[in-house]
């Protein structure tokens, strides 16, 4: 479990300015070791590899990539405008934080910095001719960096910004922090259920002076609390909970002295992160179902990859998560309920596609493969949700040939609330 400082060491590893300035170190690093070295490199090497051209290419790679750089952060940000606009706002964040982007422009940026430097040492005459080999060298690797670097641009910039590429990077998150959930549950601590968590005997609570959501928990901190107050802590704002100052972090018994300590584990921002929050994933795959459903864009298309895309991360709850004792039992954490999770992705779209057969006959078969799949920890959430999306389209498809294709394919979840009326089997895909 990734301790709050640890956690907020990853998030500033993810900025864009990190790789850039890391790769610029590097850059510069590798133009003055030419210093170093050059005292150890025989005479006259200089001149029969032809490093004296080194100046030139310098001078090129110079200008070039500064062009590169400007283009480059153009074209991103028309790509992000894209993306909040065809997407999701909610999505923008996993393209900024995107290796790939953070590399290339790093890069860039290293290249016309490495450049920099090793310009203005010549013109000082600090390399000599033996010094000039080494640069050479150096220089000559950093060009077939931005070679390699700048065909990978070309390839990923054709998908920046795409709706199907914006959608798999929010899927890759969503996976990423439920597969984290099954390995450790409830963050390592030990599990209890929501209602359980609401009737234990009060304690005293603690209390923050921010409005925002919880983005990180930092359970070893909550643990080593516990052992010195020698009790139990219920965390009653788990990651992705909207807190306000009259709403508790969590409930001990013990002095107000370890207060501090407790309140300091809970890691407060405006936005919901994806990391410790296996809810927000979904919740973002949901609204850009429904952004397509919506009568300005009008792509049924889309709603259904995402209905694919929900029981590809669902399924991965069904498998079984570590055995043997939790990490920090003195932590209580509430667990997640199946029925938030199926909620989070399928209500909103089943309310926006309520008048789409397409929409709802994928729906129900999406909730009928969530009902097999695994364990079958799902199935009767499925179910429940299924009867409710008839419900609704029932209400909201005028065309009865289109309700009776619905209602076939909700008898494959196992839920018909219309039963002894006539119906086909829905098309198949």
């Amino acid at each position: 479990m990734v301790s709050r400082w640890g956690w907020l060491l990853l998030q500033v590893t993810r900025r864009l300015w990190f790789r850039a300035t890391l790769i610029s170190l590097l850059a510069v690093a590798a133009a003055l070791l030419s210093l170093v070295v050059s005292p150890y490199l025989p005479q006259g090497l200089s001149a029969q590899i032809g490093a004296g051209a080194v100046e030139n290419i310098l001078n090129i790679i110079a200008s070039s990539m500064l062009a590169v750089t400007t283009f480059s952060l153009s074209t991103m940000v028309a790509a992000y405008a894209a993306a909040t606009g065809n997407v999701t706002p909610r999505a923008t964040r996993l393209l900024i934080e995107d290796t790939t982007t953070q590399n290339v422009l790093g890069t860039f940026v290293g290249s016309f910095l490495f450049s920099l430097v090793a310009i203005i040492t010549l013109a000082m005459g600090a390399y000599g001719e033996r010094g000039r080999v080494l640069l050479f060298a150096v220089t000559i690797f950093v060009v077939l960096l931005i070679v390699v670097t700048l065909l990978r641009w070309i390839d990923y910039l054709l998908r920046l910004g795409r709706v199907s590429e914006t959608t798999q990077q929010v899927e890759t998150a969503a996976a990423q922090a439920i597969r984290g959930h099954v390995e450790r549950p409830c963050l390592g601590g030990r599990p209890i259920s929501p209602a359980e968590a609401r009737l234990r005997p009060g304690g005293r609570s603690v209390f923050c002076d921010r409005i925002g959501y919880v983005q990180h928990v930092d359970m070893r901190a909550l643990s080593s609390v516990a052992d010195k107050a020698e009790t139990e802590i219920v965390v009653e704002a788990v990651p992705g909970t909207f807190i306000d100052p009259g709403r508790p972090l969590a409930r001990f018994n013990g002095d107000e002295d370890h207060e501090p300590a407790i309140r300091a584990a809970f890691t407060i921002a405006n936005e919901r992160s994806y990391d410790q929050d296996p809810r927000f994933g979904l919740a973002v795959l949901a609204e850009i179902a429904s952004r397509a459903l919506s009568p300005g864009i009008n792509d049924p298309g889309t709603a259904i990859d995402v209905l694919g895309r929900a029981v590809r991360v669902l399924a991965i709850w069904t498998n079984e998560g570590r055995n043997g004792e939790p990490a920090f039992p003195r932590v209580l954490v509430p667990e997640i309920e199946m029925a938030d999770l199926v909620d989070d992705i399928f209500t909103p779209i089943e309310r926006d596609g309520a008048g789409l057969a397409e929409v709802q006959i994928r729906l129900h078969k999406a909730l009928a493969a969530l009902a097999r799949a695994g364990d079958g920890r799902f199935r009767d959430v499925a179910i429940q949700r299924s009867r409710l999306a008839l419900q609704r389209a029932e209400t909201s498809l005028s065309f009865r040939p289109d309700f009776d294709r619905v209602r076939a394919a909700a008898q494959l979840v196992g839920a018909d609330p219309v039963a002894g009326q006539p119906a086909r089997a829905p098309a198949s895909g």
